[in-house]
Order: C-alpha cells, then structure tokens, then sequence
C-alpha cells in the first residue's frame, strides 16, 4: 500500500486511557523543530516547494484569521514534505510602520515625552527596542498552532537584507521613471499625521448632517449641498453639467462664495451628475479627489485650507478651531446671512477612520511620493490572462482584474520615523539624487534627506523574492523562487497580492512571484457575524487551544474552507473535533490492544476477508480522493471525506466487523490485524497534516518509526473491489435498518434480543456472527416467537420482543403518529391541487409545501412498516 510501513512497532505499545494534548503538543513541537525537519535545503535535488508565509505585523497576536490561514499554509507544506518535496515555509515578520510607532508613542506618553522630545535617531533606537522586547510574540504562538516553519530563515521587513532589496527597488523603479514626487489628494490622519493605504482606511456608517447652501446673488445664485460644511472655506469653483439647460446662463460666469472676499466661477464639467441633488457641486480641489479631478482639467487654483492637525488655517473668524468645530461655526454663520437652504439631520453616510486609531481621515492635498502604476499593473493582469498565474477560486480572478486594470498611482511615502526611509537626497539648490544600496549619499553643506518613510506594502510587497536573498541571486532564489502558492484573504487581494505580482515581474525579469493564489473567505462566528473585538463575538483562539488541543481548532478550521467563502466557526464545532480527536485516540489504542501491526507484507487478497477487502478499497478511493482535493485546494471536502471514513468507516464499521474475527482468534486474526494496522498507518498519514499532533503520537507507537513529518505520503495502490464494498453495504443496510427499528421501538443500543436470521442464498451468510455482534442479537431459544419480521436486502430479520416491549402502547403511539402524517400529507395535497394557490403563491412557498407533502409520504411509508412488523396480539 505505502512506503514506510515495515517499521518495527514499539515493543508492547500503549496509550494512555486519554488523550491529553497539553501534555503532547509542545514537546512535539520542539522536538520536530530540535530535528531540523522544517529546514530546507537549496542544495537538494528534491523538487522545490515553496511558500512564503503573509507576514504578521510585528505588533500582532494571533487571531482566528491567522490561525485559519497558518493551518492550511501548514496542510499543504506537511503534505508536499511528505510526498518528497524540498519544501520550503518561510516565516517572518512585518514591520508595521505606523502600528508599531503608535505602540511606542503611547509607551513614551506614559512617561510624559512625545517622540520630538527624543529626536528621530533616539526615537528609533527605542522602536527597535521595543520589537525586541515585546514584538513578534506572534511567532511563538505559530509555534503553538504547530506551524511547520522554517525557523532557520525567519526575515524581518527592516533586517539587513531586506533593507537593500527596498533601496534596491527604489532606486530601479526611480530610474526607470516609475517613481515620482507630485502634490496629489491623500488619506490623512490628523491623529497619526501620516498619508495611510486605502487598506488603512476603515468605512463605517456615521450619524452626520446634510446642508444644502446657497451661492451668489439673483440669477446668479446655485444651491449645493455637503456634509463637510467647513470645506466650502477652500472652493474654487462650482461645477455643473454642460448639457444641463438650468445652469447654461452661468457657466464661465463668477459668483460670490459666501463668508469670504472671493468670487468662484462655475464649470461645466461631465463628471457631474445632473439628475443628482441640485445638479451642481461645490469644487475643493486640495480636500476632495473628485474634486481634485475637476481642478485638474480647468486649471483651478488648489487652496489648503487646514494644518496637518485638521485645525482651519485660513485667515478670518475659524482660524484656529477644530475642523467640527468650523463646521458648526460656519453652518451658524451661515445659517444667520440666511444661506442654509436645507437642513438634513441626522443624515447617516459611509465615513473613513483610520484603522489604527479610528480618526475621521481627511483627503488632503500633499506633496508625496508614488508609484506610476500603469505598466506594473498591465503586467500584472497579463500574468493571470496568459496563465502564468492561477487564481483559485477562478471566479475571484474578476475581482483581481477590476483592480489590476483600474488601478491609481500608489501613494508610497510616510510621514512617520519608523520604516525604511525614502533614499533621496535634497540639495542646497534644488538638486535631487536617488541614491542605491552600494552608493554614497551626496556630502556637504544644505544636503538633507527626505524625512518620510515607505509605506509598509513596499517592503512586504518584495517578499516574495526578497526574503530568498534578492537582489543577489542567491542558492535560496535559484531553488525556491518562484513560489508555488500564495494563499490569503481575499480582502487583500487588491493591497497585498497585486503588489507582490507588480514588484515581482518587475524584479524578477518577467517571472511571477507565485504559480497560484489560493484566496480563502474570513472567519465569522457561528452566525455569520463578522469578529471583532469591539464585539462579544471575539475569540482567542489560544483560549480554544487551551481547552481543546491544537489539533481540534486546525480541524474545525480546515473543515469550514470551502475556497473563497466566509469560515463560520463556533465553540461546540472546536468541541465536536476534539471528541474526533479522542475518537482516533481511543479506536488506535483498541486496535495496539488488539494486535493491529505494520509487520510483514500485506496478506494477498484471497486470504482476506470481504471487511478486509472492502475497507483496503475504500481506503485506496479515499487516498485518490483526498489527493485530488488537496490539488483543487478543497479543504472543506478533504476534511469531510477524512473525517467520515476514519470515524464512520474505519473506526464505525471496520473495527466492529472484525472484533468477532479477533476474539475468535486463529490465522484470520492475524491477517485482519495487519489490515488493521495498514489502514490506520495510512489514514494517520493523511490525517496528519490537518490533525499533526494525535497522529504523530499515535502513529509512531504504531509503526514504530521516527516521526511523521518525514514519513512517506500514501499514495493509491490501485486496490479496488467492488463486489466487496456491495457486499459490506447489504451488512451495513441490514444493520442500520435493525438499529433503526430497535430505536423506534425504544430499545436501548445496549439491550440484547432473541432473533432468528435467515440469511440463506445471500451475500450476508458468512457475515451472520458479524450482525448479530454489531446488533446485541441473541441465538433464538426455547420459546423463540418471531413477534416482529423485517425483510431487509433480500433477507429476514425475525425478533422476539416479548417482554421487552409494550406491544399495546407502542401500537397506539404509532396509530397517533400515523395519523399526523396522514393529516399533513392531506393538508398539503390539498394545497397543491389547488390551481388558484398555485397561480399566486412564490416559487419558495410552493417548494415548501412539496417538501412538506415528501416527508409526509415518507414518514407514512416508515410508521406503516413498523406497525406491520409488530406483533398482532
């Protein structure tokens, strides 16, 4: 079946009575990474695997989304490692430029100072500090979930080498032009006092007010509306359709802006909507960036009209106030000079806040540096139209398009201290040089660095190739460059995974960074609410871990990822993985008491029994089906298709069909036990990559061998017999329908009854010791009287269940229930025969009632067969 398999198990193997995971995971763990088994080699002549791991930010600690992520990055490099793959899982860390300096600005508030009281080089040394200190504790609990990382070459976005491949970059796309500095509209966070991502913006909906204000005098006068009142200090322009008849008269006309000395002219402009509002909008091009748009193609001037701080700047009675404060300010003076049309509050809207510290952002005109994205993005889209790059789901690949093909130049620079800073230089005249790695900055007098930083998607988006050595083409590069797979949130498909493609088709002469991107949905609650922490629905997933075992959160992680959709996960899920946890546990140990073994050649098939025969054919589908799963990234399924052969299959029906064989003793236990033995060394071997912990601990008490991080994948002998699986299907029909009978008739699972099994002429013969086993059957006796029969799969089960049952009042309770059914499939009969109802009710309704009147049927059919076979007195 497999490789590997003739280990020398453990001389008188046991278990403990439980599972105990907290006694198991860590030594485990430390272990495998004391061994090296994570490690890759760039000298081996094993074919490459590559992942490298989305790096958590330096601040971070470990969240549901992590943890989902992390275990199916972890499945995938398990898997490949055991199918002989140089496999290679790079972890590091991002340096989370304004995440980690807010953490330190509010360590120095503690202590009274600010960062201007250190200065930039001492402010720094203290950030550098602090990771070291309190930073990356992320990685430990990775360690935890059993993360199979290459710990040797763990990257941080600011170490040496990374550093030069950012400066390396920038200097490469600087004199290729595709670098440049120019005033553009930014997010601002007047609290953090740096331009931010979009990624960084946040969008809730906020309780604000709509105005609606009055412009010029008579004729000339125009009603625009706003819910940033205070901005109207910076118009330059009032803009309305070229075809709008309403305004024709007053386009290239000027008219008065209320509260200052200015005049403003009105535009025609297509961007305007004209069925929209009034049909014209006011103009702000330095805090607006469809109003920046506007100012841009009619020469208008650019007016700043607030401080870094968000405090109005412009000369008057609201210099100096908060920009709310304007607001109110300027709507009261408004509102007095009888210029307010319309008041609408609260007038609720989608608003941005920086994720960081929930500060309203502010578009703001500034002076930044960018990234010309159009030939990196071109580049980028090609690379999935020509297939270069697979998107997975396929559908997700549209979303990916929408944003390749239409996306903006990036803003790049920061205003903040902690991050790679810009590697230009100003001069004394104006001069302005690009300097790279292995340059020397320019020396003497008025020569001074740009102050600013890169944005932290700069440097993670040359991850890829930058943690392998890059710019030097290292043995780490050659081997393992480029990766096989990115799998990530679909929610930073546009920030992160477009970086990465531009930046690595750009670096690496065409070559894209990955063959596939795999995009996995967000963990939920189990309602389908988003998590948060703000939220009572927040989990930590150690606690989980604590309580659960690593194995039992990755399990029900890896069981919820269907790819690209949302996860819902909630306690009793984890609950019901760990009890699958101990069901592998406890199965494992009652077949080493058993004698289960991994010695000697599997017996051929003809000294093999039909159970023996049936489950080594499920278990070879079962390989080929996981396998093809895993190729289709379909952990949901492989977890599923895992989790119903080990428990129902293997553990189920497997191990009861053959307990007769073992107590019977004899040369037909022998060989059921190295079935036994073959089919859980497999099945552990496909379960360890999800599950890594049980099954590494049951699996080398079994074998013997040294662990399974190194073990050979199993792979599908080709095995099949189909008359043996119909055949333990007749016994798993006979039994299930006895069972269910037993059930409805209440009789305890435990409780044993006369029965008498004619079984003649059928496939079920050899199996009759089996049944009677699995179904608690006595022999008939003295006194045997058949009060119930059941033909099941061409043979008879007759029971005696007198004594045992209230024949009478069981017969009145099924007469009752009967007669329910009978009533709802009427009930619902009689509504779908009539043409009337049918014509006006909704397709959904109408479904409804069919399934109503289908179960009816079917509870009819069920309740008719038990009252026929029960007993007539």
């Amino acid at each position: 079946m497999t490789e590997n398999t003739q280990q020398q198990p453990a001389s008188n193997p046991e278990l403990p009575t439980q599972y105990a995971p907290a006694q198991v995971e860590g030594k485990l763990y430390e272990r495998w990474v004391e061994r090296g088994y994570f490690e890759a080699d760039a000298k081996s002549e094993k074919p490459a695997y590559t992942i490298v791991i989305p790096p958590p930010n330096v601040t971070g600690a470990l969240h549901l989304g992590h943890a989902f992520q992390v275990t199916l990055m972890d499945a995938l490099t398990r898997r490949k490692r055991m199918q002989g793959f140089e496999t290679l899982w790079l972890p590091g860390m991002d340096h989370a430029g304004i995440a980690t300096q807010n953490k330190v600005e509010q360590q120095l508030a503690e202590e009274g100072k600010s960062r201007h009281d250190l200065g930039r080089e001492a402010f720094t040394e203290r950030v550098w500090q602090w990771k070291e200190e309190y930073g990356g504790r992320i990685l430990g609990q990775l360690r935890r979930l059993g993360a199979g990382l290459d710990w040797s070459r763990e990257r941080f976005t600011m170490d040496e080498g990374l550093s030069r491949a950012v400066q390396t970059i920038f200097k490469k796309l600087y004199d290729d032009e595709l670098i440049y500095r120019a005033e553009r509209i930014i997010n601002w966070c007047p609290r953090c006092l740096t331009a931010i991502s979009d990624i960084e913006v946040e969008y809730q909906e906020d309780s604000g007010e709509l105005v609606s204000l009055k412009y010029g005098e008579g004729d000339e006068t125009v009603v625009v509306a706003t819910t940033r009142v205070e901005t109207m200090l910076g118009d330059t322009a009032v803009a309305v359709h070229p075809d709008d008849p309403r305004y024709a008269h007053l386009i290239g006309k000027r008219i008065k802006l209320p509260l200052t000395d200015r005049t403003i002219p009105v535009v025609a402009d297509t961007h305007v909507d004209p069925e929209f509002g009034t049909g014209a909008v006011k103009v702000t091009p330095a805090h607006d960036p469809n109003d920046f748009a506007i100012g841009q193609r009619h020469g208008l001037e650019s007016l700043t009209i607030m401080d870094e701080r968000a405090v109005i700047t412009v000369p008057g009675p609201f210099q100096g106030l908060d920009r709310f404060e304007a607001r109110s300010a300027i709507v009261a003076a408004l509102r007095e000079q009888g210029r307010i049309v319309a008041e609408k509050r609260p007038y609720v809207h989608s608003v941005g806040h920086c994720s960081r510290c929930k500060t309203t952002i502010e578009p703001r005109l500034s002076l930044q540096w960018w990234v010309k994205v159009g030939p990196l993005a071109q580049a980028a889209g090609d690379a999935v139209r020509d297939g270069r790059v697979a998107i997975h789901p396929a559908d997700m690949s549209k979303r990916y398009f929408d944003w390749v093909d239409n996306m903006y130049d990036w803003c790049i620079s920061r205003q903040l201290w902690w991050g790679h800073r810009i590697p230009v230089w100003y001069g004394p005249n104006g001069e302005m040089v690009c300097v790279g790695p292995d340059e020397q900055p320019p020396a003497g007098e008025g020569w001074t660095q740009d102050p600013d930083v890169l944005d932290t998607w700069f440097s993670s988006g040359l991850w890829p190739f930058s943690t392998l050595g890059w710019p030097e083409r290292t043995p780490d590069l050659e081997k393992f460059y480029a990766t096989d797979v990115l799998l990530t949130g679909h929610d930073i498909i546009f920030f992160w995974v477009a970086r990465m493609m531009m930046f690595g088709l750009y670096a690496m002469d065409g070559e894209a960074p990955f063959h596939t991107v795999a995009l996995t949905g967000l963990v939920r609650d189990e309602t389908g609410k988003k998590m948060s922490k703000s939220n009572p629905n927040s989990v930590d997933p150690l606690d989980w871990m604590d309580a659960y075992g690593s194995d039992a959160v990755r399990f029900t992680l890896a069981k919820g990822a269907n790819p690209g959709a949302d996860v819902p996960i909630g306690e009793d899920w984890v609950q019901a993985s760990r009890n699958f946890a101990n069901k592998i546990w406890n199965a494992t140990r009652f077949a080493l008491m058993n004698g289960a073994t991994v010695e000697g050649e599997l017996p051929p098939a003809e000294r093999l029994s039909a159970a023996d025969r049936w489950i080594l054919s499920r278990l070879n589908k079962t390989v080929a089906e996981v396998d093809a799963y895993y190729d289709d990234y379909q952990f949901a399924k492989l977890s599923d298709a895992l989790y119903h052969f080990a428990w129902d299959e293997v553990f189920d029906w497997y191990v009861e069909l053959s307990k007769t064989t073992y107590f019977e003793g004899g040369e037909q236990a022998k060989v059921s036990a190295r079935v036994l033995g073959e089919v859980l060394d497999v099945t552990l071997r496909l379960l360890h990559p999800v599950v890594p912990f049980v099954t590494e601990t049951l699996w080398t008490t079994l074998t013997g061998g040294e662990s399974l991080v190194i073990a050979d994948w199993p792979g599908d002998s080709g095995f099949r017999d189909e008359a043996a699986e119909k055949e333990i299907e007749l016994v798993q029909r006979v039994v299930t329908e006895v069972r269910r009978f037993r059930s409805d008739q209440g009789l305890q699972p435990g409780q044993k009854v006369p029965a008498r099994l004619d079984l003649a002429g059928t496939a079920l013969a050899p199996h009759e010791p089996a049944i009677r086993q699995l179904l608690r059957l006595q022999p008939e006796g003295e006194g045997f009287s058949a009060t119930a029969t059941l033909p099941v799969a061409g043979a008879t089960v007759a029971l005696d269940l007198s004594g045992v049952i209230d024949v009478g009042a069981e017969r009145k309770r099924l007469a009752k229930d009967l007669a329910a059914a009978e009533k709802e499939k009427a009930q619902a009969g009689a509504k779908l025969g009539n043409e009337a109802f049918l014509a006006k009710a909704p397709e959904q309704v109408v479904g409804k009632i069919r399934q109503r009147l289908a179960h009816a049927e079917e509870e009819i059919a069920r309740i008719s067969a038990q009252l026929e076979a029960l007993p007539v007195r």
